[in-house]
C-alpha cells in the first residue's frame, strides 16, 4: 500500500546532479566556468532557471548557484577512483557528506543532500503502490532502451537489444522487466481472486 502523502516529494523540488552537469559540459574538471544558464523542466514544462559557475581546478572547488530565490556556493572535493584518475563530489552544506545529487524541495531556501532531509521527504515511488511501481519500472526500461537503440517506445513493450549494449547489460533489464511483469500478474491474480470471494 502506498504512503499517505505527508511527506514532501523530493522529485517535485528541483534536483543538481554533479555528473549531469559535467556529461552537459555545463562545468568542465580542471577548468574555471563562468556563469551558464540552467533550466529545470518537469513535464516539458520549465519551473525554474538559475546560472551556474565553477572552479574545478585541482582537487578542491566550489559550485555557485543563483537562481530566483537562491544564491548558493557548496564546495566540492575529489576522491581518487580503484583503476587511476578521481571523481568530483558536493560537499553537502548541511550534512557535510559526500554526494553526487543535492535536492531543494519545494519550501526548501537551500540545497542538500538525500541525507539532509531526513524523514521530511520521499521519493515519488514511496507513494506509489506496488502495481504503480511496475507500471513505472517496465516503462523506465522501455524509455531507456528505445532511447540507446533509436526504437519507437510505441512499438515495443520490451525492446530488441540495441546494437552496441552489451549482452549482460540487456540481459540484465530483461530480469528486471520480467520481475515487473511478474508483480503487475500475482496484482492482477490478486484481484480476481478477491473477486471470486466476493461473488
Amino acid at each position: 500500500m502506498p504512503r499517505p502523502r505527508q511527506r514532501t516529494c523530493l522529485q517535485d523540488g528541483l534536483r543538481l546532479s554533479l555528473n549531469w552537469l559535467v556529461r552537459r559540459k555545463i562545468i568542465r574538471p580542471g577548468a574555471m566556468t563562468k556563469p551558464i544558464q540552467i533550466a529545470w523542466t518537469r513535464w516539458g514544462e520549465q519551473v525554474a532557471c538559475g546560472e551556474i559557475s565553477a572552479s574545478m581546478s585541482g582537487t578542491e572547488g566550489w559550485l555557485e548557484i543563483r537562481a530566483e530565490r537562491l544564491k548558493q556556493s557548496i564546495s566540492l572535493t575529489t576522491r581518487p577512483r580503484h583503476f587511476g584518475g578521481h571523481q568530483w563530489y558536493f560537499i553537502c552544506p548541511r550534512t557535510g557528506r559526500l554526494a553526487s545529487v543535492l535536492w531543494l524541495p519545494p519550501g526548501a531556501q537551500r540545497f542538500g543532500c538525500r541525507a539532509a532531509w531526513g524523514r521530511q521527504v520521499a521519493y515519488s515511488s514511496q507513494f506509489q503502490s506496488a502495481t504503480d511501481r511496475a507500471h513505472s519500472g517496465k516503462a523506465k526500461i522501455n524509455s531507456r532502451l528505445c532511447a540507446i537503440g533509436n526504437f519507437d517506445p510505441e512499438e515495443w513493450d520490451l525492446p530488441p537489444k540495441p546494437k552496441w549494449m552489451r549482452w549482460r547489460t540487456y540481459e540484465r533489464a530483461v530480469e528486471k522487466f520480467d520481475r515487473y511483469e511478474a508483480a503487475l500478474d500475482w496484482g492482477v491474480f490478486r484481484a480476481v481472486a478477491k473477486l471470486v470471494r466476493l461473488g
